[in-house]
């Protein structure tokens, strides 16, 4: 571990903080990371009949546990709409068809592997990783636990093993990383029967995309979503409805803010534990709540005085030993036996 004194932490921090605002050196870093050649894959929703072999290959690729084959078939699951947990990392939804009722639109939901992912630039220890052929990957080995990746993300995809007391994981679609590195495709892609996945090159299926909705504008919208949405995501969806009507998420051309990310990692740089952080975040919050009872204190006493000073015409009654003591508005104080209300002073009838 590096020895850091205070000047040198504060500065690094300032310095993270710095970065982000001129557009954060990490956010360069992750645009270099970014091969010409990354990888994705283009979702046909026309094409696309709902038998969700995708989600029974998924499971078994990654070793979750899975009904036979046949029952992915049963259209009933299709009624509600869905998202990926920690049971199915990727799922399929249905969508009405207004163009032909009888031919509903399936939408398949994963990780989008965004090509400046919130969920990365979130994670205070680098345990998700944007790699230079797309991917984006979680490391069990540094994970935490801080589950900001789930708040982060904009399209709701990570999910956290609430039930399991020991070593819960996150979940979430990894590109098949592992089948990618034997040469193979992944599992959901590998086993679609109508193509309606259709994986390769970014920049290649991003062409094919075009072409298609270019030569068939009464089937397709022109849109094509996750091309520029928060500066792109590897996966990449054509449609004949609005996307909105398909709940996949409005979102901007701009990637998601990357300042959490400069000054998370300044800090954890150093190898801060987050325990030392939350301690300190708890002795601020306690000193501001004293002063915050403080205050409301000295609020309610002053309300308390102002209240007895016109209900009593200046007169602020103290009871002490079985006398009436009062003290007027020019601060003066009288006392009298309590068997009689007229103040036994010199000038009071002045």
């Amino acid at each position: 571990m590096k020895n850091l004194n205070r000047r040198d932490f504060l500065k690094t921090a300032a310095l993270g903080a710095a970065a982000a605002t001129l557009g954060t050196k990490s956010a360069k870093a992750s645009e270099k990371l970014l091969s010409e050649d990354r990888l994705g894959v283009l979702v046909d929703t026309s094409v696309c009949v709902g038998c969700r072999h995708c989600e029974w290959a998924c499971r078994l690729a990654h070793n979750m546990p899975s009904p036979a084959l046949d029952y992915y078939s049963n259209p009933t699951v299709l009624k509600e709409f869905r998202r990926p947990d920690k049971t199915a990392l990727t799922v399929v939804n249905e969508f009405e068809n207004d163009k032909n009722p009888n031919l509903p639109i399936h939408v398949k939901i994963q990780c989008m592997h965004c090509d400046h992912p919130a969920c990365v630039s979130a994670c205070i220890v680098g345990a998700l990783t944007k790699n230079e052929d797309g991917s984006v990957v979680w490391d069990d080995g540094k994970c935490i636990g801080c589950r900001y990746c789930m708040v982060a993300c904009q399209f709701q995809i990570p999910t956290y093993d609430y039930d399991v007391s020991i070593d819960p994981h996150i979940r979430k679609c990894d590109f098949c990383t592992e089948r990618r590195k034997e040469g193979q495709l992944p599992a959901c892609v590998n086993i679609c029967p109508n193509e309606a996945l259709v994986f390769g090159k970014r920049s290649e299926i991003l062409r094919i995309a075009k072409n298609r909705t270019k030569r068939k504008p009464d089937i397709y919208i022109n849109h094509i979503y996750g091309e520029s949405e928060i500066g792109g995501t590897s996966w990449v969806y054509i449609a004949g409805k609005d996307f909105n009507e398909l709940k996949m998420p409005p979102l901007g051309k701009n990637p998601a803010p990357g300042i959490s990310e400069a000054i998370q990692h300044g800090i954890f740089a150093y190898f801060v534990p987050p325990v030392t952080l939350y301690a300190l975040l708890g002795t601020i919050m306690w000193v501001t709540k004293r002063r915050n009872e403080s205050a409301d204190k000295d609020k309610h006493d002053h309300h308390s005085d102002s209240h007895d000073h016109h209900s009593d015409s200046g007169r602020d009654p103290y009871r002490t030993s079985g006398h009436n003591t009062y003290r007027d508005s020019g601060h003066n104080t009288y006392r009298d036996s309590g068997l009689s209300t007229d103040k036994d002073t010199k000038g009071d009838n002045l």
